[in-house]
């Protein structure tokens, strides 16, 4: 996924984590006053849906995803579930629609360089997505009631 293998993964993650949450909030500036779901529109490009799935005081658990068809359910991706830690001001990818949670994934903790590259990969793609979503100006409004097509 990612051709980019940095030298000190943890920092560089770190960093990548503290650019990702500055570019969500840039994307939906009023991320934190959702509490279910908004949906983000642009021009020709496919609608961008924001799911909230938890939130409390110090942390905020969201999926984001692109819808390419007309019926919801059947074809959203990447379905990116995002952990936001909004006191630090970092936000972390837990999980795409291709990739399970880390924890799932590596299951010994001993696989420290495993781990971190495997969170690497997820946060520099987050970074790339984040990056087109600004770039096409998504807007976000909340939704009233669930989507539905004809």
């Amino acid at each position: 996924m990612s051709l980019v293998h940095p030298v000190n993964t943890s920092l560089c993650l770190e960093k990548l984590c503290e650019s990702n949450y500055q570019k969500l909030f840039r994307l939906i500036p009023n991320l934190e006053r959702f509490d279910k779901k908004a949906t983000g529109y642009t021009g020709n490009q496919p609608a961008l849906h924001l799911n909230v799935l938890e939130h409390n005081p110090y942390t905020m658990t969201i999926e984001l995803s692109h819808c390419f068809n007309h019926q919801l359910e059947e074809f959203m991706e990447p379905a990116v579930k995002i952990r936001l830690y909004l006191d630090a001001q970092l936000a972390e990818v837990l999980r795409d629609h291709a990739r399970h949670d880390v924890h799932k994934v590596y299951r010994c903790p001993s696989q420290t360089q495993e781990i971190m590259d495997y969170k690497w990969r997820l946060n520099y793609f987050l970074q790339k997505w984040l990056d087109h979503c600004l770039q096409h100006k998504y807007r976000f409004s909340e939704q009233q009631q669930e989507l539905v097509y004809a």
